[in-house]
């Protein structure tokens, strides 16, 4: 590369490490901050970057690549177990979205080709920004983040067709050329035996390179896999991501799944940004500071309109709160980054001008940098004016009078409960999920929806009567509390509490309980094996994890009466290395490790 083209490369790089940081340091999206950039270099910028359409037609690829990681996210199997969050709720928020946009549309007299696939386009939310922002603030798993993500995952899937119908509905616009009933039908044909062969043909190429064991030959693969798969429906007159697409979707439960992925993301990711770059270099500004009431116009009715939807499909459909529906409306009212695309595609296809293409991109460019300001206003109301929450309904516990309650009924306390059961030692348990609830409950377990932390919940469960409390709630701070609840309350009931380190298990320690650390023998187990595995005899291995696990009880109490001096601590685990060092040591001394002279 030399000339221009290095120097153009090196723009997009300076200017992508300034701005995009920048950008995401106020709260704002990346792909904003590509935009901007773009806006910056291109022609109706500063004009460091005169030929845009050049650097657009490389940059599809980002575009290619992304779609083809999400279809190896969408396995079969994951997309049945979601399926009402997102044919059901994310169907019904594109079509009726779509519907009320293609309405306002017509109002501006376009051809109902365009409207239609304008409006589809401004129907989607961006992927990116809405998954980042609900990351940022913590609200992925919450009522209104396990909708939004579902219906994510639908408009994902419906910018599919939509990308596929703009050549159709533009060729048949075009007086140039004719997309036939015979192209259409060898289309589907050629998709038809991708989808039937592919996957076979795919995996026995995987494998056979995967034998030769180098990295950049796997790596070629996975790139001719999405670019190969993309011009082969490019070929036929369909839309390069589509044949990404459905590779992606051959992929998603192959063995192979993840390397491909962690293959192809670092270029999806670089080629994406500089897509976005390409899309900022095209926008007219202008043309945009010609018709702000226009576009100002347009990001109004774009966001009430999607907020509308969202907001009845948060709360009727989807029955979560009101709160929590507003927010779900807030975050998803944006337009997204397939936008960006269709509106391209469009130019290219002749359904929409040159002119009405920067007008679209300023409104879905604006709608997004609008959105993280939306919810940080909606974030401070709530705030200010926080609702009465109902206290829930916990079960109401009539069994007798339990051996052992367990409080907290995750992964340690299935387990416990268990080997309980198989004794036929009698137990109750309590557990502040629902779902955990719902979900031990199918298995036949004595579990109960009630908060451990709240002593009149304890008292329902017999604890008073009950000969042992073994606390094993994920959460550290909850088995504190409980901990010391109990202990207060029931001073002379024995107590197991599960503790995550040593920091909290000495917290614990604090409160009389006994104490046990939930990765101190699962690690040791797997030291054993590994002495094993390096030609230890078992026996010997086993002394060996002993002596660890007696030497551990014994130092864990020493620091103990120190934990609360950091210094102490630090020169206590030294002196512990060396004197475990020194253990094993004169035990090897004494017994050789193995049979070999």
């Amino acid at each position: 590369m030399h000339g221009s083209g290095l120097i153009d490369v090196l723009w997009f790089l300076l200017a992508s490490v300034l701005a995009v940081p920048l950008f995401r340091r106020f709260g704002l999206s990346a792909v904003l901050g590509y935009l901007f950039v773009g806006l910056l270099l291109g022609p109706y910028g500063f004009a460091v970057i005169s030929d845009p359409d050049s650097t657009l037609a490389i940059s599809e690829l980002g575009v290619v690549m992304m779609l083809f990681v999400i279809g190896l996210e969408l396995s079969p199997p994951r997309l049945w177990q979601m399926r009402h969050r997102i044919f059901v709720a994310g169907g019904i928020q594109v079509l009726l979205s779509a519907a009320l946009l293609y309405a306002v549309l017509l109002v501006f007299e376009l051809r109902w080709q365009s409207a239609v696939i304008v409006a589809l386009a401004l129907a989607l939310s961006s992927t990116a920004v809405v998954l980042q922002l609900l990351s940022e603030r913590k609200q992925l798993s919450s009522a209104h983040g396990k909708a939004a993500f579902g219906i994510l995952l639908f408009q994902d899937i419906a910018a599919i067709p939509l990308l596929a119908a703009i050549p159709l509905l533009g060729h048949a616009q075009s007086k140039s050329e004719h997309f036939t009933g015979g192209m259409a039908l060898y289309a589907i044909l050629v998709l038809l035996l991708m989808i039937l062969l592919g996957r076979h043909v795919m995996r026995y190429l995987f494998r056979a390179v995967a034998w030769t064991q180098m990295r950049e030959i796997f790596t070629a693969m996975a790139l001719l896999l999405v670019i190969g798969t993309g011009w082969l429906m490019h070929s036929v007159g369909l839309s390069m991501g589509l044949g990404a697409f459905v590779a992606g979707v051959l992929m998603a439960d192959s063995e192979f799944r993840h390397e491909i992925e962690a293959q192809v993301e670092p270029f999806k990711g670089l080629l994406l940004g500089l897509f976005f770059i390409s899309v900022g270099m095209t926008v007219n500004l202008a043309t945009i500071v010609s018709s702000p009431l226009l576009i100002s116009s347009g990001v109004l009715f774009l966001m009430a309109i999607k907020a509308g939807v969202l907001l009845m499909i948060g709360k009727w459909q989807s029955r979560i709160g009101l709160r929590e529906s507003a927010l779900l409306a807030a975050t998803m009212a944006m337009g997204g980054e397939f936008a960006f695309v269709v509106f391209a595609d469009s130019v290219r296809f002749g359904l929409i001008d040159a002119l009405l293409r920067d007008r679209l991109v300023a409104i879905v460019g604006i709608s997004m940098a609008l959105t993280p300001l939306l919810l940080m206003a909606m974030q401070a109301y709530f705030k200010r004016y926080p609702i009465e929450t109902v206290a829930p309904i916990y079960d109401n516990i009539e069994d007798g009078h339990p051996r052992v309650v367990i409080a907290g009924f995750g992964r340690m306390g299935q387990i416990v409960g268990r080997m309980l059961g198989a004794r036929k030692i009698s137990f109750i348990a309590l557990e502040n999920s629902v779902s955990q609830v719902a979900l031990s409950r199918k298995f036949g377990s004595m579990i109960y929806f009630g908060d451990p932390t709240r002593i009149e919940v304890l008292q329902s469960a017999h604890i008073a009567s009950a000969e042992m409390l073994i606390i094993t709630a994920d959460d550290p701070e909850t088995n504190l509390k409980i901990a010391s609840l109990a202990k207060r309350h029931y001073p002379h009931l024995r107590i197991i509490a599960r503790a995550r380190n040593r920091q909290h298990a000495f917290r614990l320690m604090d409160t009389g309980v006994a104490v046990i650390r939930e990765t101190l023998h699962s690690s040791v187990e797997i030291g054993k094996m590994a002495f094993i595995g390096l030609g230890i005899r078992q026996e010997r291995a086993e002394e060996y994890a002993r002596l660890f696990l007696e030497h551990d009880e014994h130092i864990m109490a020493e620091q103990y009466l120190a934990h609360d001096d950091e210094a102490a601590l630090i020169a206590s685990a030294e002196e512990a290395y060396r004197e475990l060092e020194a253990l094993f040591d004169a035990d090897r001394k004494d017994r050789p490790d193995t049979d070999q002279p």
